[in-house]
């Protein structure tokens, strides 16, 4: 893959809708947390989730005011003095939201609801966008090198009335729009991050498009061992790239890089990763065990329109 665009002008230029659909969520998610009156707690989260990952945070408007987190090591959170209990359980709930959300369990989520009570919802899924907006800036830096990002003061025409989720679901909608991956590719990729995050409605689906290009249950349980695999070095490259994404976004190995350079196109690399980010949206309904699956047994066969709209229940005729 040869390209003289750097991270933001690739999004911008291979995948328009969703880069607007992303400037609407960072928008979203600071009208939100003044809606909630929650700025700081969210900010402070903004901070914890990618501390770990050694990313850059996604920053709080000038418009809100000066940051009461500013200059200091947000990492040592549970040494800050001037947090309230409210704060403390978010930041807790947030580290593990972002390091491995499957391993929030029931206290957590009674927890974070006894301390946030109506405002859970809106900050459990500002996590997710201050989790992985970072993570997607990262991992398109990795692959076009270093790029600008949209000020947050600067909406650039984005509603700013629309709220976190319909901005949120604006962008899953968007993603399947970009077609240039092959639907094998696509599902592998999707299967992949639903075993890392342990999504139980995510692991239960098949791609209808991917079984009719050919994948069988061998390729779907290679996605736990590709790296000694059959699969194609397509697939592995782009696995690799995903675990990068969900396991060390801030670290991403130049040869990880190199591989989906050299194997996918560049409108290829900027869905990968936007897929990544998509399928990643699963991470909030993990976090409060809304992710059961449809059924019992086996899978279920399912397919997204371009429109974004999700088909359950389906067969292969």
């Amino acid at each position: 893959m040869a390209t003289d665009l750097d991270a933001r002008h690739a999004l911008d230029r291979h995948a328009p809708g969703s880069a607007a659909a992303l400037h609407a969520v960072e928008g979203a998610v600071w009208t939100s947390a003044v809606a909630a009156d929650e700025t700081d707690t969210v900010d402070l989260v903004a901070g914890i989730v990618t501390a770990p990952h050694g990313l850059a945070p996604l920053s709080r408007p000038s418009t809100l005011g000066p940051s009461p987190w500013s200059g200091r090591a947000i990492g040592d959170w549970r040494a800050f003095g001037d947090l309230t209990a409210a704060q403390r359980v978010a930041a807790g709930f947030a580290e593990q939201f972002s390091l491995d959300v499957s391993a929030i369990d029931v206290d957590a989520r009674v927890a974070i609801g006894g301390a946030l009570k109506a405002a859970t919802g809106d900050v459990v899924q500002a996590m997710w966008v201050l989790d992985y907006l970072p993570r997607v800036r990262a991992a398109l830096v990795a692959l076009f090198g270093p790029a600008e990002w949209p000020d947050a003061d600067r909406p650039d025409g984005v509603d700013s009335d629309l709220g976190l989720w319909p901005a949120i679901d604006g962008y899953i909608h968007a993603v399947p729009a970009l077609e240039h991956l092959d639907p094998v590719i696509t599902e592998l990729v999707r299967l992949r991050g639903a075993r890392a995050h342990q999504c139980r409605l995510c692991q239960s689906l098949r791609s209808r498009p991917a079984l009719r290009a050919g994948a069988d249950d061998d390729d779907f349980a290679a996605v736990d061992h590709y790296q000694t695999s059959d699969l194609s070095p397509a697939i592995k490259a782009a696995l690799a790239f995903t675990d990068a994404m969900i396991w060390l976004p801030g670290r991403i190995d130049p040869a990880v890089a190199s591989a989906v350079r050299a194997e996918l196109t560049d409108e290829q690399a900027v869905e990968l990763v936007l897929d990544v980010a998509r399928n990643a949206t699963n991470k909030i309904a993990v976090a409060f065990a809304a992710d059961a699956p449809h059924v019992d047994d086996g899978y279920e066969i399912y397919e997204i329109t371009a429109d974004g709209e999700a088909h359950y229940g389906l067969t292969l005729d």
